[in-house]
């Protein structure tokens, strides 16, 4: 079958990467979203696995749609009986980009009626109760070309589950977790976050030092679907805890001005069962001193943007204090995301990469600062008697 991991704009490579590791290498990618051909096997691992994905969809079908007649007949000729039982559930959802079927609500009502009509031939009914699983269909025009998909996903996969109450202005744990995987960070490294909020960059960290299959803790919507046995989800749940590795040996530090938001990364980290691999501190950051620090790791921060009235000015004065933090951190890397076209300027430094990234409907950029490589440790030989 094919399959579609979705994505914001600016994550497709690393969407693309984390399926290359779970061994989906036929893959496509476009713009928000990498498809790969898989079994159904591949719903209960890449939901459970992936980490920066937005959705995992299963595509019945794609064709070009130049009117309504058109989506209409090239939709009943799908096989949506393979998918869909008799009393399932199916919304449907949509979206037009640059189409002449621009009218979204009609284009959905139309998709909908062009399935009915392809269940009431293979149950031989006419009315149907939709009392069963979910099915949520997507149509999505973009430039006059539908894809039809079925969300197997339910909730988007940014809800972890460790997440259930929620501070201010929070990163999604899915741009979280990309972040760290676009630094140089790894395990055996140090991380730093000074702008921590509840939490989310340490504990995505530890998740992944500890290869911790980010859904492993809900569920999905397709564990209801016949066409995804139960033994299925079972053996990938398995699977997954059985890879989890012990407690992290380098630290994960995560900092905050705000007290509730420290209370609240805490108890994040305590539900995603990481608290033994991270420290929060209620503090400043420019008062992390060097005994605090190892002398190679990552800062990787999603500091405030000055975006509300009145913040502008704070928010530069706490870039320029960032980079006067950083300068002592010589051979660090350093990662900062932020909307702030002149962060380089108030940082005082121009950075080795920048990459586009959207937080939300925030477009901003990822700025990184590439340290030096730790020097790599001789491990002395033993000569043979």
């Amino acid at each position: 079958m094919k399959l579609i991991a979705s994505t914001t704009f600016g994550l497709e490579a690393v969407v693309s990467r984390e399926l290359k590791q779970l061994g989906y290498d036929q893959q496509t990618t476009e713009d928000g979203k990498v498809a790969f051909e898989a079994d159904a096997a591949a719903i209960a691992r890449t939901n459970l696995w992936l980490r920066s994905a937005e959705r995992v969809l299963v595509q019945v079908g794609q064709f070009e749609a130049f009117d309504f007649g058109e989506l209409f007949d090239r939709t009943i000729e799908l096989p949506w009986e393979d998918w869909l039982p008799e009393n399932a559930y199916f919304p449907v959802r949509g979206k037009s980009v640059r189409s002449q079927l621009h009218s979204v609500p009609d284009c959905q009502a139309i998709v909908k009626k062009a399935i009915v009509e392809r269940l009431k031939r293979k149950y031989h009914k006419v009315w149907f109760q939709e009392n069963g699983p979910n099915y949520t269909v997507e149509v999505a025009l973009l430039k006059d070309r539908a894809t039809l998909t079925i969300d197997t996903s339910g909730s988007g996969l940014h809800k972890r589950g460790y997440r259930k109450l929620v501070g201010e202005a929070p990163l999604k744990e899915t741009l979280a977790a990309a972040m760290i995987q676009l630094s140089y960070w790894n395990p055996g490294r140090m991380l730093l976050d000074p702008f921590c909020g509840s939490g989310t960059i340490p504990i995505e960290a530890a998740m992944i030092g500890r290869n911790i299959a980010p859904g492993l803790r809900r569920e999905f919507a397709a564990e209801a679907w016949p066409i995804v046995p139960h033994e299925v989800w079972k053996q990938a749940r398995t699977e997954a805890r059985d890879l989890i590795r012990p407690k992290l040996d380098a630290p994960i530090v995560g900092s905050d001005l705000d007290p509730n938001a420290i209370k609240l990364a805490k108890h994040h980290a305590s539900e995603a069962g990481v608290a033994a691999d991270m420290r929060f501190e209620n503090r400043d950051f420019a008062q992390i001193s060097g005994p605090d620090l190892l002398p190679y790791g990552c800062l990787i921060a999603n500091p405030p943007y000055g975006e509300r009235l009145g913040e502008l000015d704070e928010a530069e004065a706490l870039y320029a204090r960032l980079g006067t933090f950083c300068n002592r951190l010589n051979a660090w890397s350093v990662y900062v995301l932020t909307s702030h076209k002149e962060f380089e300027r108030l940082y005082g430094k121009g950075s080795d990469r920048r990459r586009k990234l959207f937080n939300g409907r925030i477009e901003c950029v990822y700025y990184q600062f590439q340290g030096p490589k730790p020097p790599r440790v001789e491990v002395p030989t033993t000569g043979a008697m």
